[in-house]
């Protein structure tokens, strides 16, 4: 059998398993293994094995994701987030479905702390959807609204995603979380723009907020918030000006974390305790789930068969605007039914030589990849953040009514994404201000 035939198997094998819902790190490392062993045979299955995590976690990159973490642990244990919404609220309640505009604002806020889908959608759940349920906003609205605006975390830097996939790829890791800042402000835009437009032409899916607000008031709140975007705007300002690397952005992130909740007088042993641990738990998840993906590029690598398909696709002078069709299409397919890290760790050693090939750009690419992973946490059966929600709400809103409100925004995210296909430099821009 050709290495390429076993290459195409192992990829067959390792998507049942992921379907199969085994532990994502141990099917990426078991059919690497067993396919390094098919090609080059057990002893180099073992040397693989034995010194290629290794490599892996001695890159030096790799240490912005622990501190990522760190930084948003340490802004949502001490309580730095806690005003997001009702700041948002105070601004944006009087629009058509203010409230659910509030938590979109909010969610993209939160998302620049904490780097996670999951994490957005699990800490604005607990706020916003309780708030805009006491106005007698349509469950599905409320809830829809809150898990879409989660999956901001995936594109909005600091995007641990984002980070994996620069250094899979092998492109600048302050360049590719660059370049997912007007994606993912555009993504809350539509997600906003649509929901005023809804709930303009049906006003009883959201009632007005009858309450009286002060200007006062208004600037009363963002003397509790102005920390978290001083703290976003350090990090990012960091990478763009090129003071930092985007390694020493993340470690300065989360020093300047501590230092504002102890200045606030929130940085507790309990907040250190409990920032610390998240942050670990977090990390060694993701690594663990990472080196399984480096140990897949390896075995991709062994069979050819990434070439062999770079190969296929420049002989056939395959237009690029119809590749990213049917890329388009394979990737909310897989998005349907697997998990996003296992999906971006599955496909890039395949995707990386294609692109080579079309001569298309890996930092522009790597925000499409985000957007698709985010509209699967989003779409049935297998929409991750929906569930994280219905764990938020329990019996209060079913699994089908939040499925069904997030189908709305699903249309959003596809024009979105048909704009940031069709205009790369939406993408390019900030990045290329930084070259």
């Amino acid at each position: 059998m050709s290495s390429i035939a076993i290459g195409a198997i192992g990829l067959g094998v390792l998507l049942l398993l992921l379907a199969l819902r085994v532990p994502i790190a141990l099917a990426l490392a078991g059919v690497s293994v067993a396919g390094v062993a098919a090609i080059r045979g057990p002893t180099a299955a073992f040397a693989v094995l034995t010194e290629q995590p290794y490599n892996f976690i001695a890159h030096w990159s790799l240490s912005a994701v622990p501190m990522f973490l760190l930084m948003g642990s340490v802004a949502y244990n001490s309580g730095l987030t806690q005003s997001l919404f009702a700041a948002a609220r105070l601004w944006l309640s009087r629009l058509p479905g203010g409230l659910a505009v509030a938590s979109t604002m909010a969610s993209a806020g939160f998302a620049a702390a904490s780097g996670s889908s999951v994490a957005t959608a699990a800490a604005m759940g607990r706020i916003a959807i309780p708030e805009m349920m006491r106005y007698k906003y349509e469950p599905g609205l409320a809830a829809g609204s809150v898990a879409v605006a989660g999956t901001l975390g995936s594109l909005i830097p600091p995007s641990i995603l984002m980070v994996l996939y620069a250094i899979f790829a092998e492109v600048s890791v302050g360049q590719a979380l660059l370049a997912g800042i007007l994606p993912g402000l555009l993504s809350a835009f539509m997600f906003m723009a649509l929901i005023v437009l809804r709930c303009k032409l049906k006003p009883s899916l959201a009632p007005p907020v009858e309450e009286t607000v002060t200007w006062r008031a208004r600037f009363a709140i963002l003397l509790e918030v102005w920390p978290l975007p001083l703290l976003v705007l350090a990090v990012i300002g960091g990478m763009y000006s090129g003071v930092f690397t985007a390694t020493e952005s993340a470690a300065g992130g989360a020093l300047m974390a501590f230092v504002i909740a102890a200045a606030q007088r929130r940085l507790t042993v309990k907040v250190i305790v409990n920032s610390l641990l998240d942050a670990l738990k977090g990390t060694s998840t993701i690594l663990f789930i990472a080196m399984g993906g480096f140990l897949l590029a390896r075995f991709m690598a062994f069979s050819g068969l990434p070439t062999f398909l770079s190969d296929v696709v420049e002989q056939m002078a395959v237009d690029p605007l119809l590749f990213m069709v049917g890329v388009s299409l394979i990737y909310i397919m897989l998005g349907m039914f697997l998990d996003s890290m296992g999906i971006m760790l599955l496909t890039i050693p395949i995707m990386v030589p294609i692109l080579h090939a079309l001569d298309m750009d890996l930092i522009w690419f790597g925000v499409i990849m985000i957007k698709y992973l985010e509209i699967g946490l989003i779409t049935p059966p297998v929409g991750l953040n929906c569930f994280i929600i219905k764990g938020v709400v329990g019996n209060a809103i079913s699994l089908t009514t939040i499925f069904r409100g997030v189908l709305w925004f699903l249309l959003a995210d596809l024009v979105t994404l048909s704009l940031l296909i069709l205009f790369p430099q939406i993408s390019l821009f900030i990045p290329g201000l930084m070259r």
